[in-house]
């Protein structure tokens, strides 16, 4: 019945009262208003999800009602609130109102809360699982006050309720209310297209397993176009490189991240050949800087043979690639000895997901057509032909080409055509998944000069593909791509040429082209396969006309309300705007109109639907056909808004457009991706509420996030019924049924994974599940991006006299209908405001960032035959002008609106202050103005000189602003208006530097001025310049309607009148903040590196601090160069500020200087933009008492758990629990050692005291560093794996929770068994550890600014452009100080307490700021990936300190072509603080000819660090020795630093207690009491105690802090050319000593390692079963000609070989032959140092490391070729397997780890003997066993080798025999009859006498037939 209603009336409301369980009828009732309306025309296919969610969906969304549960009014209300007319709403929505509040329409929010307070009442008992119930009763009582509250609150005004007001609001102007507007864009500048700078580092390490004999490889790595080469490396497989290659990018981000990094491994390369290619892989840079820190590091890539696909691997490459941007900081895993043999398998440099075998694919790209090209000749010549010839020519040539992975494929040119028809493939062939994200798609125009892109299309192979287990590979169309670039009249040079390259975005519609792509896994077994990978072009089929989509009318609709803000520079001319979609509407220069093809199809479509459209409007049918577009409006001459704007004169008449275009029907690939897309808004949304609540300190946070996360997973289960409706099957491309089949499945599982984290929401969480939350917004926005284009965007043009000059761009899925609501476009049939800007590279940096014009739009784009409705949006109270002509006056669209409608307005902005602006005057400050625009008007507020925080404190009136349209849509849905901040320029124009938009409360003539609306509440804006933030703005806006009593009903204008201010109006005082008083004081301590001023250099400092308007002024300095530091150290003042801290004005730092005869000159100035840092907030007294009770004991154990105590700790109060401590673990390695007496093994891996050295400590250290890295990765890992399981099993999991909250006091009371391999861990650690830091040592605390900040000064503009001024170079000083601020009257308690000095208020115990000599030694350790600084990829560091008037280089220390060099040097230098406290370290490049270049400098500030608490001056070590290696380094002993830490925190103690006990405080500490001296004399100290105290300071109430510990600190070096770009990192620490103390002790040694001298002697002695190569020149037997060759270094420095064994016949040689190898040798790096120079043109000798590596090789010697390599294998002298007993016994298994060998190291078994395997790969690449040798290995130190000397080959001393070799391998050129005699006797001796028998009978007929002639005639003639 209702159904049939709706039928005949279109529209019906049903209201019914809900029933409860019992059928009772519940106080709710539910109002659902139900449009009809014909689908396309016909009663259309509608599933009936559509109108109810399926019965379980539905009750979910009734639980939802926490939120708000409107999912589709996208914060915008209802969609239709009642008694609209006009506004659809068929979607499933169930709009819950409570009684009596059917007519006022309010904001979602009131909708939210409603709904919410109607909900939380009647809980369904169905829905929530029954043991949820006692969870959810805590939480709710709290809701439901709140609610209440806030429900009355709405009754009264229908305020927003206070959690969705945010802070800085950039959602403030978001906000919507109703739905007639849509939300404004902020940023002004396309992110894209501008040049950053980029640097790829790629470290080689080494390759392994490369394929192919005796090979000497060079490596070559390429990115982009820029080559570099490796050194060779001679003769091997796996040769070792570690050689460090940059590469500097300046180019866009773009551009960057499709260039290709390829490493290719390349054989024999030389300076005429260019090498063979053994294998290459590629990948490129974007795929790099996805991964987590942007680089791989120490990860295999796979080599592979691109010319041939069937081969398999070519081997492996370690590498390292990295690549960072400007401001990207890298965190380098340590790079310390890496000695782990690396599994490759599982270190592949692939990222993750991607699988480890990779198979070769064809990638099928086919092009089958393209429409709508632009002109791309001049046509000069075309009418010279037209005249001659008469043929018309189309001016363009195009061809495609397609661009993928490195390769290049092209099509052929189709000649002068628009709509060229091309119908080919290009095929790639390439490993799959494919390392290269992008495919770029072009089409070119072929010219005889060059070439020009006409459009570029980037396809994203994510996004055409899905990796996962129900995935699909690569797919796409056939569909069409639009592409976008300039604007389409040609000129011979285009400015904007690149964004026809697809940099930037493109301001033009540019031509379409229909393609396809398909991927085919290749099965490489098949022997048909073509292997090369070279690009193919094939003709391809075509495809049919209609694939695409069936071809249907669409109608574009547009209303231009507003058009002000336009710039001054083209007011003075006539204005119109021009609207296309595609080349339609475009009537300036859109060459080719669509062709009759497309007419025709267009028209059987319409015969289909002709009949049906006559039923539904006769006339609109009939005059269908002479709809003609209009796409411009009328030129009209601007007016001036003020001295920068005009507007037009758009008042009660607004012109319209209107656009017929025609296109294939593709909508559903739009809708679907709009209804992703509005989840995703809602969620942004909701995600930006919950930040702001989070900064902001409201309330319940966490329940917001949980309405968030409810809204998103009704939203997925929404898209899924929505998205699944049956579509036009035909046109659907395989990418269209694979994308909705993934998008339905990810959306599905994250509506779950919403709900399950909902329910996982609470207070202490709430961090993570934001972050996992922002994770889904990410992974919707990759799944609303549709990668198959249908309908073109919309470009809005600004024309001034025929030019174009500003444009916008619209998405067409943001403007298209549906008659579903969440399919809908979030701007159709909305008001929009566009700001319109220039074009291409004309819209960057300052100048594009002025508005062009601002632009109030309404659009709607919609298939014709839904056009009905296309004006329901528009604000109300217009009447329709149509063009008069034809019958049918409806049929046609009006070409303007009238309103008939006013509503008179004022608006007040009440503009308070503005913070952190921009720079924008040569002083560093700025002169800042703002300017206001709200629809024609425009003002000013005064100017504030010389500030960055201005506050103007004055209310803008804006009076009789008109508005057109229906008062209550006002109120709902007012304009916004527009302020930007400028800087008042005594000459020239005023420079912009900021904008904000906001919205204003709105108040109508009919309400009351009160609360909770009124007066409005100040806000946060965000300032935005381009797309950087600029600073904030405090300011609120109200339009008041002035109704019918005129002004007087308006609330009056108080506040002083008088004369002084003039019209300058203060903000009021319901609005501006309240204040109290407030004291600051000021600590002046000193002014640091002031640079000149105008050249001068400044002397007589002084620093000026205001705050509010009020200031106070430090001390005269009276001569800076004496003395930096200020006289008097405190200072105060009071003044009033806000109660609400959020809204404290900054503090402002200036510096000025004194100069003679009275005059000031700023010096620079800095503004604290935020106070709360620094306001004193009185402790809590409570944690005081606690802290004061009772002992607390605390346990001495070593940093890793050895064996926890048993006894339990209670951290309570009043607890005395005492611990005992073992003896600390050295002292038991002690004892254990002395028990042992050392017969173990294990005992030769115990360091003897000795040997130690610092080094072992630091080497030892970063094991550690690393192991606790690996841990907490792991840790990290195993969380993460934990949240995901507790997302998934979630649901199941809600009763569980509550036993989990009740573990971890179990776990308080009992400590945890330690990890069981800790202990394993600790038994072999003896060594002292120091504190390695992979950052600086000012990150880990808090750059010591514990009481002592340091406040930069700036002074100079800000650079716009990026790469002008950095921050860095507008410092001009520092000023050291502190500031703290309290209200005033201070509580008692701190002025009673004992030795209080009132000079110094809260700053107690601050210590003297006199001048103060310090020794300062600085330890530099080492440098690693520095910055090469030579043509050679290298660089020749060296260091260079600064300190003040000191300033040292090293200059003949410097270590030669090293880019990670060890320098272990210590410096001392003295200096006086303050003058000299700034420490920079640099390292620069040593140049024979020329200056030194500076590769990267770090520094330090000293001072901080000396008076800071954490007391930074010298590390505290871990243990306290007076000898050895690790003796205490500080003068002043543990028990000294520790009483006077007491005595200056004003702690009690320490008092040293019975043995082995020490109190200080409360606390009590337990520990060792003996010490030994160098003679193990053990004697009573208390140090160890002091030193555990001072180890765990932390824990001392009150006073207590970390102090640093023993370190090593890493610091990033940079280099001023290049800002923002590491150069390199830098080891080292720094120690400093106060001269009037006892002097330290000498330096610790930090000297790098000197190698340990060692020869290494091999015997081969045998060789068994050698392959045989040579065949016998007699008898065809196989031989070989055996010798060995063997090297450690590389094949040049000391290659040894053997004696030739000649004509060994079994493989068997014998050699008894000595090779001897000196060599230098670092333990602890277990690398062989060599030096060699590296050519001869080296001017001196390079350092190398390599492994330490002994290469064998087995030979067969030829005489006159090249000698036969036949096998080799390489022992690694630190792990190899142990050599087998016999030869029977030696195998491939040996070398080929599948078994585990046991492996020896040669420096622990000195001298080893056995046989190894030859191997060698043959044809098919696999390894083979080509002999065994019999070797012995012994190792001996230089000064052993010199006691037992032996020679070389069997030379003496210690002379091998000789060897029994059988007689065959005589040296036959020596002896040759002899071994003649023996071929002939043995073996030849038949043979001979044969072959001597045949050559007599030869002869002999021979001689017969020679003398036969002869005798005949003597014969007959008988002579």
């Amino acid at each position: 019945m209702v159904l049939q209603k709706v039928v005949e009336e279109g529209q019906l409301e049903v209201t019914d009262t809900l029933i409860d369980d019992n059928n009772a009828a519940v106080r709710t009732s539910v109002s659902i208003e139900i449009r009809y309306q014909a689908l396309d025309g016909a009663v259309g296919a509608w599933s009936d999800g559509e109108f109810l969610d399926s019965p379980s969906s539905r009750l979910e969304s009734d639980s939802a009602f926490e939120t708000d549960s409107l999912l589709p009014g996208h914060r915008q209300g209802p969609a239709a609130p009642p008694g609209k007319p006009g506004s659809s709403l068929l979607s499933a929505e169930r709009h819950f109102r409570s009684k009596g509040k059917e007519k006022t329409k309010r904001g979602r929010d009131g909708e939210h809360k409603a709904g919410k307070g109607v909900f939380s009442a009647m809980k369904l008992g169905k829905i929530r699982p029954p043991k949820e119930d006692p969870h959810r009763k805590q939480d709710e009582p709290a809701i439901l006050e709140t609610e209440d509250l806030d429900r009355k609150a709405m009754r009264l005004g229908g305020g927003l309720d206070p959690d969705t007001i945010s802070l800085a609001s950039v959602t403030a102007v978001t906000t919507n209310v109703s739905n007639k507007r849509s939300k404004p864009d902020i940023k002004m500048e396309p992110s894209a297209g501008r040049p950053m700078d980029y640097q790829v580092s790629i470290t080689v390490i080494e390759a392994r397993q490369l394929v192919g004999l005796n090979m000497d490889p060079v490596v070559c790595v390429e990115v982009g176009e820029e080559k570099k080469y490796t050194s060779m490396k001679e003769s091997t497989n796996c040769p070792y490189y570690n050689e460090y290659f940059v590469f500097d990018f300046h180019v866009p981000p773009d551009v960057m991240f499709d260039k290709i990094v390829k490493l290719s491994v390349i054989h024999s390369k030389n300076l005429l050949r260019s090498g063979t290619l053994v294998g290459s892989f590629k990948m490129d840079v974007g795929t790099v800087y996805t991964q987590p820190e942007h680089q791989f590091y120490h990860k295999w890539a796979i080599l592979s043979d691109p010319e041939d696909i069937t081969a398999g691997l070519k081997g492996y490459l370690k590498c390292d690639i990295a690549v960072v941007g400007k401001g990207d900081n890298i965190k380098t895993p340590h790079k310390a000895n890496e000695t782990d043999e690396d599994d490759i398998e599982g270190n592949l440099l692939l990222p993750d997901g991607v699988p480890p075998e990779r198979q070769w694919a064809r990638f099928y790209i086919k092009i089958y057509r393209a429409e709508g090209l632009p002109r791309m000749n001049t046509s000069l010549m075309a009418n010279v032909k037209k005249a001659l010839i008469g043929e018309n020519k189309d001016l363009v040539d195009p061809y495609v080409q397609v661009l993928f992975a490195g390769q290049k494929g092209k099509t052929s040119v189709q000649k002068s055509s628009y709509e060229p028809l091309w119908n080919e493939q290009i095929v790639f062939t390439e490993m799959f998944p494919p390392l290269c994200k992008r495919l770029k798609v072009q089409i070119r125009d072929s010219d005889k000069v060059n070439d020009m892109a006409i459009g570029t299309h980037f396809i994203d192979l994510r996004k055409i593909s899905n990796e996962g287990d129900k995935g699909f590979l690569p797919t796409f169309g056939p569909a069409w791509v639009n592409m976008y670039g300039s604007t389409r009249n040609y000129t011979l040079m285009d400015e904007h040429q690149d964004l026809n390259e697809g940099l930037g975005e493109g301001v033009s519609f540019r031509a379409r082209l229909l393609l396809s792509l398909a991927v085919e896994i290749l099965d490489t077994s098949n022997p048909e396969i073509t292997s090369s990978t070279e690009v193919q072009v094939e003709q391809t089929t075509p495809v049919a006309d209609n694939c695409t989509g069936r071809m249907e009318e669409f109608f574009l609709f547009g209303a231009f309300l507003e058009a002000t803000m336009i710039d001054r520079k083209i007011g003075d001319k006539p204005i119109n705007f021009e609207v296309t979609i595609g080349n339609y509407g475009n009537q300036i220069d859109g060459t080719s109109k669509p062709s009759l093809r497309k007419k025709k199809e267009g028209g059987d479509g319409e015969e289909e639907g002709s009949e049906l459209l006559q039923h539904s409007s006769e006339d609109e049918a009939e005059d269908d056909g002479e709809l003609v577009s209009v796409s411009s409006t009328q030129p009209v001459k601007p007016l001036i808004t003020d001295r920068n704007y005009f507007h037009l004169p758009y008042f009660e008449k607004k012109p319209c457009i209107y656009i017929k275009s025609w296109w294939q029907d593709q909508r559903r690939r739009l809708y679907n991706a709009n209804i992703a897309d509005k989840i995703a808004d809602k969620l942004e949304e909701g995600l930006n509420d919950v930040h702001e609540m989070i900064k902001t300190e409201k309330p319940h946070p966490e329940r917001r996030l949980r309405g968030v996360l409810e809204e998103l997973s009704t939203g997925c289960f929404r898209f899924v019924t929505l998205a699944n409706k049956d579509q036009s099957l035909s046109a659907r491309t395989r990418l269209d049924r694979e994308r909705l089949k993934s998008c339905m499945r990810e959306l599905e599982n994250m509506g779950q994974q919403a709900k399950t984290l909902r329910a996982q929401v609470k207070k202490n969480t709430m961090r993570d599940k934001l972050k996992l939350a922002q994770n889904f917004l990410q992974k919707l926005r990759f799944l609303a991006d549709e990668p198959q284009h249908t309908i073109p965007d919309v470009f809005v043009w600004m024309m001034s006299s025929g030019k174009r000059t500003a444009y916008a761009r619209i998405p067409s899925k943001d403007i298209l209908y549906s008659i579903v609501d969440e399919e809908t476009g979030k701007d159709c049939a909305k008001v929009k405001t566009v700001f319109l800007r220039l074009p291409g590279k004309r819209g960057f940096g300052p100048a594009g960032w002025t508005v062009q014009a601002k632009m109030e739009i309404y659009l709607w784009l919609g298939v014709s035959k839904q056009r009905k409705d296309f004006l329901s949006g528009l604000p109300c109270g217009f009447e329709e002008k149509k063009a008069s002509r034809g019958p049918g006056p409806q049929a046609f669209p009006p070409i303007s609106l009238l309103y008939t409608k006013k509503q008179v307005f004022q608006l007040r902005a009440h503009m308070y202050q503005a913070r952190s602006l921009f720079a924008a005057d040569s002083s560093g400050l700025s002169d800042p103005f703002a300017r206001v625009f709200f629809i024609t008007q425009g003002q000013c507020t005064e100017v504030l000189n010389e500030t960055l925080c201005p506050t103007w404190d004055q209310m803008l009136v804006f009076d009789n602003v008109e508005l057109y349209g229906d008062a209550h849509e006002m109120r709902d849905d007012p304009p916004i208006i527009v302020i930007e901040i400028y800087d008042q320029d005594t000459v020239g124009k005023a420079d912009f530097m900021g904008r904000t938009f906001a919205k204003p409360v709105v108040k109508m003539s009919d309400e009351p001025y009160g609360p909770p609306r009124f007066p409005p509440q100040l806000e946060y804006y965000q300032i935005y310049r381009g797309n950087a933030t600029a600073g904030d703005l405090l300011a609120a806006f109200e339009l008041l309607q002035i109704g019918p009593a005129g002004k007087s009903d308006l609330p009056p204008i108080d506040g002083p009148t008088d004369t002084e201010q003039g019209p300058i109006l203060p903000v009021p005082l319901g609005i501006r903040p309240v204040l109290s008083k407030y004291r600051v004081e000021i600590l002046f301590w000193g002014l640091r590196d002031l640079k000149r001023v105008n050249l001068a250099q400044v002397d007589r400092p002084r620093v000026d601090i205001e705050c509010a308007g009020r200031g106070v002024q430090s001390a005269l300095i009276q001569n800076y160069k004496k003395n930096p530091n200020f006289s008097t150290l405190v200072k105060w003042f009071e003044v009033d500020l806000p109660e609400n801290e959020l809204l404290h004005p900054p503090l402002n730092i200036r510096v000025v200087d004194c100069r003679a005869f009275g005059r000031y000159t700023l010096v620079g100035s800095h503004a604290v933009s935020s106070l709360r840092h620094f306001i004193h907030r009185p402790p809590d007294k409570k944690a005081q008492h606690w802290s004061m009770a009772g002992e607390v004991v605390i346990s001495m154990e070593p940093d890793v758990p050895i064996k926890k105590m048993e006894t339990m700790v209670k951290l309570e109060a009043n607890s005395d629990a005492v611990v005992k401590v073992d003896v600390s673990e050295e002292e038991k390695e002690k004892k254990k050692k002395k028990k042992k007496g050392g017969g173990e093994e294990i005992e030769e891996d115990e360091p003897d005291e000795s040997m130690l050295d610092w080094w072992s400590k630091y080497f030892a250290s970063i094991e550690t560093m690393k192991e606790q890295l690996r841990q907490q990765e792991a840790a990290a890992a195993e969380a993460e794996e934990k949240e995901e399981l507790e997302i998934a099993e979630g649901s199941k999991s809600q009763a569980k929770a509550k036993d989990k909250v009740k573990a971890p006091k179990e776990d308080k009371k009992k400590k945890q068994p330690p990890p069981p391999e800790a202990p394993e861990k600790k038994s072999k650690q003896k060594i002292d550890e120091l504190k390695v830091y992979n950052k600086e040592l000012e990150a880990e605390f808090d750059s010591f600014e514990d009481w002592l900040h340091t406040f930069s000064l700036f002074r100079g503009k800000i650079g716009d452009n990026e790469d002008t001024a950095t921050e860095e170079e507008r410092v001009v000083g520092r000023f050291k100080g502190s500031m703290c601020v309290y209200k005033v009257p201070l509580p008692e308690d701190i002025t009673k307490e004992a030795g209080y000095d009132p000079n110094f208020g809260m700053f107690q115990g601050i210590p003297s700021n006199d001048p103060i000599n310090v020794l300062v030694r600085v330890y530099v350790v080492r440098a690693t990936d520095l910055h090469p600084a030579d043509i050679n990829g290298k660089a020749d560091p060296y260091i260079a300190i600064r300190l003040g008037k000191t300033d040292i280089k090293d200059k003949e220390n410097y270590i030669s072509k090293q880019l990670n060099p060890i320098f272990g040097k210590s410096f001392d230098i003295e200096a006086t603080f303050p003058m000299e406290s700034m420490l920079t370290v640099a390292v620069y490049d040593w140049d024979l000819v020329g200056s030194d270049d500076l590769i990267g400098e770090t520094k330090i500030d000293l001072e901080n660090r000396y008076y800071s608490k954490h007391r930074a001056t010298c590390g505290l070590s871990q243990a306290y020795s007076i000898h050895g290696y690790n003796m205490w380094r500080d003068p002043a002993k543990p028990s000294q630093i520790l009483s006077r830490l007491c005595k200056e925190g004003k702690v009690d103690g320490p008092h040293y207690g019975p043995p082995g006990r020490v109190k200080v405080a409360n606390r009590v500490f337990t520990g060792p009491t003996e010490i030994e001296d160098e003679n193990g004399q053990k004697k009573a100290t208390e140090e160890h105690l002091a030193l555990a105290v001072l180890r765990h300071w932390e824990e001392i109430p009150r006073a207590g802090c970390k102090l640093v510990p023993e370190h090593v600190e890493t610091r990033p070096l940079l280099n001023p050319d290049k800002p923002g770009i590491e150069q390199g990192r830098l080891e080292m620490w720094v120690d400093m000593f106060p001269m009037d103390m006892p002097a330290p002790g000498p330096a610790t040694d930090i000297s790098p390692r000197k190698p340990k001298r060692y020869e290494l002697r091999v015997i081969v002695w045998n060789t068994d079963e050698v392959t045989l190569e040579d065949d016998d020149f007699f008898t065809g037997e196989k031989s070989s000609d055996i010798f060995v060759r063997g090297w450690l270094k590389g094949q040049q420095e000391d290659k040894q070989d053997t004696d030739v064994h000649y004509h060994s016949l079994t493989g068997e040689g014998n050699f008894n032959w000595r090779y001897v190898f000196p060599f230098d040798y670092l333990m602890a790096e277990e690398k062989i140092v060599i030096s060699k120079k590296e050519s001869m043109f080296s001017w001196d000798e390079t350092e190398y490391k390599i492994p330490a590596r002994l290469t064998l090789q087995v030979w067969d010697a030829d005489h006159f070729s090249a000698d036969d390599f036949l096998g080799a294998i390489e022992l690694d002298l630190n792990r190899f397997p142990r050599g087998a007993k016999t030869a029977k016994q030696c195998s491939m298994d040996m070398v080929t780890s599948e078994t585990d060998l046991p492996l020896v190291s040669i420096f622990k078994q000195k001298r080893v003997k056995g046989w190894w395997p030859f191997v060698a790969r043959n044809e098919n690449d696999e390894l083979e066993l080509t002999g065994k040798v019999e070797a012995e290995l012994h190792l001996l130190t230089a000064e052993e080798a010199e006691k037992s000397p032996a020679g070389l080959a069997r030379n003496e001393p210690d002379p091998l025999e000789k060897p029994n070799r059988p007689d065959t391998s005589f040296i036959w050129f020596l002896n040759p009859l002899k071994s003649i005699k023996y071929l002939i006797c043995t073996r030849y001796k038949w043979l001979i006498i044969k072959i001597v028998v045949a050559l007599l009978l030869l002869a002999m007929v021979g001689l017969f037939l020679y003398s036969m002639p002869g005798y005949m005639v003597k014969k007959l003639l008988g002579a």
